[in-house]
């Protein structure tokens, strides 16, 4: 089968960074899906990949999104059937999507939004089950909940901030406030539904501070070592703050006298551990299903760059590298 690949880390101006190659196709274990790929996303998570070092044998293969065709089933599986369309993020443990054919646990796979082309589809996964897990998981909240609080999203034009407004806005009742930095990303985020959008290049108090808002929860999806003492400035006492960046040098106990709760958010944690409550993500994504279908949230692509292969991917992971991009970039087909 053809798959896009790397063997060695390289950086994404040379040619061969990402490569076009033949695999084996993959056989299905018990729970597995064998899924015909018909479209995948880039996430910042594949240029973090492939810089940080390749395999030791053959070619990773990237990609932790996709939307397809259910083609082959393993022997244990039940909530799916041959023909099912269906979009996943897949396991960080296991090859990626960049691929014609791959193998996913059905139990963190979702029913395809009937209401999508599979290239929106692809676009969502990843970044819905993060944005999920923030609210839901880390920040406890309920369906329905949030009437009074607010829900700062730092970085809000981004493929996580792009749907974690839009499912804090159609499933609680959080005020979002986002922050952007060019006019496009402004405008996308206020398309998205934030409440208010305001500029982390500036000072991030005085601008709350001015609108009259303390966000309970604050959402760090990109810099948070930039602005970690602008958030605990900001936050209500007791406030709850959740990360999916890096950050390397945090003193924490700055949280201490609000009384801060502090979260990191891996989406991949359930997967790679096998946890008991696996099968949540699948139950994730038939909710995104649904409120997509019912219109309350919408595709958060932005680019398409035509079919899967080597050179289109490198241009994704260039753009993605460059920080220009805001939503989720797809690409759809084989050649």
């Amino acid at each position: 089968m053809k798959a896009v690949g790397f063997k060695e880390s390289l950086p994404v101006e040379v040619a061969n960074a990402l490569e076009d190659i033949e695999l084996g196709t993959p056989i299905p274990r018990d729970q597995d899906l064998f899924v015909e790929v018909q479209a995948v996303s880039v996430n910042p998570v594949d240029t973090k990949i492939r810089m940080r070092g390749g395999p030791e044998t053959g070619h990773k293969v990237l990609g932790f999104d996709a939307a397809g065709v259910v083609k082959g089933l393993g022997a244990g599986v039940s909530k799916y059937k041959l023909g099912d369309e269906v979009f996943y993020a897949g396991d960080a443990a296991r090859q990626g999507t960049n691929a014609q054919f791959h193998v996913v646990d059905e139990r963190i796979v979702g029913r395809k939004p009937s209401k999508l082309s599979m290239a929106d589809a692809a676009a969502l996964p990843l970044t819905s089950i993060t944005a999920w897990e923030i609210l839901f998981d880390s920040f406890k909240l309920q369906e329905g909940a949030g009437q009074g609080d607010t829900l700062l999203v730092i970085g809000g034009a981004g493929g996580v901030g792009s749907i974690l407004i839009q499912i804090a806005k159609a499933a609680t009742k959080l005020r979002v406030v986002a922050t952007a930095s060019r006019p496009e990303t402004i405008e996308w985020c206020k398309k998205m539904g934030a409440d208010h959008v305001i500029d982390h290049r500036d000072d991030l108090t005085e601008q709350l501070d001015a609108l009259g808002i303390a966000p309970r929860y604050v959402a760090s999806l990109t810099a948070t070592e930039q602005h970690f003492d602008a958030i605990v400035d900001v936050i209500e006492p007791r406030g709850e703050i959740c990360v999916i960046d890096d950050p390397v040098d945090l003193n924490i106990m700055k949280i201490k006298q609000k009384s801060l709760s502090f979260h990191v958010e891996f989406m991949f944690a359930r997967p790679i551990f096998q946890m008991d409550d696996i099968d949540s993500q699948r139950a994730m994504l038939n909710r995104i299903a649904d409120l997509v279908d019912a219109g309350e949230i919408i595709t958060t692509a932005t680019r398409h760059l035509g079919s899967i292969n080597a050179a289109n991917l490198i241009e994704a992971h260039r753009l993605q590298e460059s920080g220009s991009v805001y939503g989720k970039t797809v690409l759809e087909d084989f050649e």
